[in-house]
């Protein structure tokens, strides 16, 4: 077999393969229809962080992992100014939003811990069915 001639990597070009994962449900789901793709958006990146929390150690005294991504990190990593990064905020907070996140304020000058919740573990209610479900017959298949 002939060996192809490839090139290395250098620098940032192996960052080209490193993707934020946005959930796919953030979009369908219904609870989710008033927020922004801005937003949404800046749940993916806060998710991303969630793991570099997790290899760090960045748990509270009752294990909830947290980040710290401020607002002008908001502004510089999505290319906005800070009232914008603001108000993406306020879209997924507990307190102004839909509760995606919960800021927990340090104290003067320090950054806000920010609690990424889970979405997905939620235990969510759905009406009955109003016919039951039919039985899967068996396929032949071949």
């Amino acid at each position: 077999m002939a060996s192809v001639d490839l090139s290395y990597y250098y620098g940032y070009e192996a960052e080209q393969f490193s993707f934020y994962r946005i959930p796919k449900r953030i979009f369908t789901d219904r609870r989710f229809a008033t927020i922004s793709t801005d937003a949404k958006l800046l749940y993916g990146i806060l998710l991303d962080r969630m793991s570099l929390s997790m290899k760090n150690g960045w748990h509270d005294d009752q294990g909830r992992v947290y980040i710290i991504f401020t607002l002008e990190d908001v502004a510089e990593t999505l290319g906005y100014k800070t009232e914008k990064a603001i108000k993406l905020f306020n879209e997924l907070d507990t307190k102004k939003g839909v509760g995606l996140i919960e800021r927990v304020r340090q104290g003067q000058g320090r950054a806000s811990l920010i609690y990424v919740k889970n979405f997905a573990g939620e235990r969510q209610t759905s009406p009955k069915p109003k016919s039951r479900p039919r039985k899967n017959r068996g396929q032949d298949f071949g």
